[in-house]
């Protein structure tokens, strides 16, 4: 799209470039990475599920502090300066993590990238790209919450061959990425990134035009104060419906592949694959449901992808006689992957969503900080909590079972969202 006063293409487009690639590398190193390699972790420091599982859980406890304080910092000096800091965080953790030489040092390293990652995660990119983006703001928020699982499934992969290398290991397939980092995240966010449409003598879209989101008319110029939204009804069901989500994106996140190879028994190589599966179709859920919420009501969005990403977790279960066991069938194994995938991208991406047509943009980083707090909590439990019960009982039976209760928990309290007007 070309924008009507420069006659160029509109910058917002490499703006938005930028963001994704950021984000690609931002989670992708610090969840997904990190997760996967988990029975390395447990081989290497003579571990437990459980011990492991701490490593992000730290880091998602910590994100939850943070996380109000980041979305104040962000209303108050801008996204451009914080997310980069943020990525410099980053950069740090990442170059230092192949050079752990214990647990601990791993805890270490999680809790500086809870820094970088509210620093530069999420709230900040989708503060930014709400600032270049109306119209489009859906499917262009849509597709950065996909780079998040497109991270999770390529990277994985892409240092497979040097962590099953006996060799090389994880060390060297994370420190070939701590590099990719530097390359492709850390110079673009200092090169190509400008704060909004005005610093380039542009408007947002490109064209000048500015229509408010169908189902937020009131909101989505301006929004409500945050004391107004703190009050609403709307902000704790989607705060606790987001932090449902969190506890059952990050339980079978983080565990997915120690159940693969030591319960499912999936060799490592499958293992992973299976696991970026999920990621895979994650990506298609985050921006296929993306792009629909540009159609029909955001809130609307959320209950679906809330009710598959459910129907995911049931598929995790099989009758053995009487008794219910979990699934060890390659085909019902990918059948889970599939289900679950398209819920979790579909529900990650509406959070964001729902909060810009919920209560516009005039408090948005103090709305999105209090929302990562909650739904940072429900990550940090999903994750430890798990891993600890594995370890205690000897079976992931029991915690997946939790997880899908937690699921149900999520779309009862999503399908009480509504759009909150500076009337109300």
């Amino acid at each position: 799209m070309k924008d009507r006063g420069t006659g160029g293409l509109y910058y917002g487009w490499y703006v938005a470039a930028a963001c994704l690639v950021i984000y690609f590398f931002t989670n992708g190193m610090s969840l997904f990475v990190p997760q996967n390699l988990f029975p390395r972790f447990m081989e290497t420091f003579d571990a437990t599920e459980g011990q492991v599982s701490l490593t992000t859980g730290l880091m998602f406890g910590l994100a939850a502090i943070l996380a109000p304080l980041a979305g104040a910092l962000v209303d108050r000096f801008g996204p451009l300066h914080i997310v980069r800091i943020g990525i410099c965080i980053m950069a740090v953790c990442f170059a230092a993590y192949p050079f752990a030489r214990s647990l601990t040092d791993l805890y270490i390293l999680h809790i500086g990238l809870a820094f970088g990652l509210v620093l530069g995660g999420l709230l900040v990119n989708v503060v930014l790209l709400s600032n270049w983006f109306i119209r489009y703001r859906g499917a262009v928020i849509g597709l950065l919450t996909a780079m998040s699982s497109f991270g999770g499934f390529v990277l994985p992969n892409a240092i497979s061959p040097l962590v099953n290398n006996p060799e090389y290991g994880w060390r060297w397939g994370f420190g070939a990425l701590a590099v990719a980092f530097c390359l492709f995240a850390l110079l673009p966010g200092f090169l190509v990134l400008r704060e909004r449409p005005a610093d380039v003598g542009q408007a947002p879209d490109g064209d000048g035009e500015h229509p408010a989101d169908s189902d937020a008319t009131a909101t989505a110029v301006d929004g409500v104060p945050f004391a107004a939204a703190l009050r609403s009804r709307t902000l704790w069901v989607l705060a606790i419906g987001s932090a449902c989500l969190w506890f059952t994106f990050q339980a079978i996140n983080s565990q997915a592949t120690i159940f693969l190879e030591l319960e499912a028994g999936l060799a490592p190589r499958a293992a992973t694959q299976l696991y970026t599966m999920i990621l895979g179709f994650s990506i298609a859920g985050k921006f296929l449901f993306g792009a629909l919420s540009d159609r029909i009501a955001k809130r609307t969005v959320i209950r679906i992808t809330s009710a598959v990403l459910l129907t995911g977790c049931l598929c995790l279960f099989t009758l053995d006689g009487p008794t219910v066991a979990l699934a060890t069938d390659t085909r019902q194994l990918m059948l889970f992957a599939i289900v679950f995938g398209l819920g979790y991208g579909g529900s990650f991406t509406m959070i964001q969503l729902v909060c810009v047509e919920s209560f516009g943009q005039r408090s948005l980083g103090k709305v999105l900080g209090f929302i990562m707090c909650i739904d940072s909590i429900g990550g940090m439990l999903g994750t430890i909590l798990t891993g600890q019960l594995k370890t205690v009982t000897g079976s992931y039976l029991l915690p997946f079972t939790i997880v899908a209760v937690v699921a149900a928990i999520a779309l009862c309290n999503v399908l009480l969202i509504r759009p909150v007007t500076r009337a109300a």
